[in-house]
């Protein structure tokens, strides 16, 4: 029989990169306000660094691909995660892979509760006739409010963020940085809609390369990636490619050493904004109303032109958009990004 006042709680958030940042505040909040709350986190075995630093929380990997595959894998993970002495599930992703697993566990008098996504009020805001264009409430908020149906109101603030660690004199050599403050730009997002187009990021990075105080560290994943990033770090003074070259966890590291992320929406924006980094983010064809900006960074969020484009946002992760839509992002200048990040560094010097 499940406890009365869970002391142990699972909670369950599987991918993506993005959306588990995002769980970061929420914890941090969670373990400040219930110190003597254990926490489980259920995740993929690559993102457990970004947990290392919260107290309470330990990180429990799935294998999704191997042993935890499919119907019977799902079966072994409970039966897994029944030893740990688990009173309540927080679903944090509420998907079928973790709906599946919440009757398993439910089986065993483990209470479960999952998160509300608001579909109904995302596809108001994302369809193209009757659009309700209205701020929703934010992924943070969503998942805290899982918490608070288990018994957890938690009060998010400002200060519910990772403090830098120092980067390693290893790190520093590897990648060949010095002493300079550091410029993050992470320029790929999953979909075409929410990507900036390369030729006008160049203009950016050219701009950023006179800031003689400060070099520009590039962020992303995958050859193709990889490939695009070593040409402007060939092309480009005071510019260096991480990709490839270090572990997450010295990324992570590397990315709270920021004095400003420059990213899409996408997962190196959050992965900023857990450390308090400021956080530009770019918004093609989908827009930070739909609740997925980064942590306490409305301020810095930098959209489309909706006179021009006035079906933005055409979807919540960018995958859906009409004919033309995908050169909405084409509306934010150069000089906009590079005056807003300017104003970022003037006033944090």
């Amino acid at each position: 029989m499940a406890k009365s006042k869970p002391s142990h709680l699972l909670v369950i958030r599987l991918s993506a990169m993005g959306d588990i940042a995002m769980t970061v505040p929420v914890l941090l909040a969670l373990t400040q306000q219930y110190p003597s709350l254990k926490i489980t986190v259920l995740t993929r075995a690559f993102f457990a660094p970004i947990f290392s630093s919260i107290s309470n929380v330990t990180v429990y990997s799935v294998d999704v691909k191997g042993k935890h595959k499919g119907f019977f894998g799902l079966w072994k993970l409970a039966k897994e995660l029944r030893t740990l002495d688990i009173d309540a599930t927080a679903d944090l992703h509420h998907v079928l892979r973790s709906t599946i697993l919440k009757q398993f566990l439910r089986f065993s008098g483990i209470p479960v509760k999952q998160l509300n996504k608001g579909r109904s009020a995302k596809k108001a805001l994302t369809r193209a006739e009757n659009k309700t264009f209205t701020p929703l409430k934010t992924t943070h908020q969503r998942y805290a409010e899982v918490f608070k149906v288990l018994g957890f109101p938690i009060q998010l603030e400002a200060e519910h963020v990772l403090e830098p660690v120092l980067l390693s004199k290893e790190t520093r050599t590897t990648l060949g940085l010095s002493k300079k403050k550091l410029i993050g730009i992470a320029p790929f997002a999953a979909f075409k809609g929410k990507t900036y187009p390369l030729e006008l990021m160049e203009k950016v990075i050219y701009g950023l390369q006179d800031l003689k105080d400060y070099e520009m560290v590039l962020f992303g994943g995958g050859e193709k990636e990889k490939a695009q990033l070593e040409i402007w770090e060939n092309k480009f003074e005071h510019c260096i490619s991480a990709v490839g070259k270090i572990a997450f966890s010295e990324e992570l590291i590397l990315i709270s050493n920021l004095s400003v992320m420059l990213s899409m929406d996408s997962g190196n924006g959050h992965l900023a904004a857990m450390y308090k980094v400021p956080t530009v983010t770019l918004w093609g064809v989908t827009h930070p109303y739909a609740g997925f900006y980064p942590f306490n960074q409305m301020g810095n969020t930098l959209v489309s032109d909706r006179t021009k484009y006035p079906e933005t946002p055409t979807s919540v992760y960018g995958n859906k958009f009409p004919p033309g839509y995908e050169k909405a992002m084409e509306t934010i200048a150069p000089e906009k990004i590079l005056k807003k990040i300017l104003e970022i560094l003037n006033r944090t010097s």
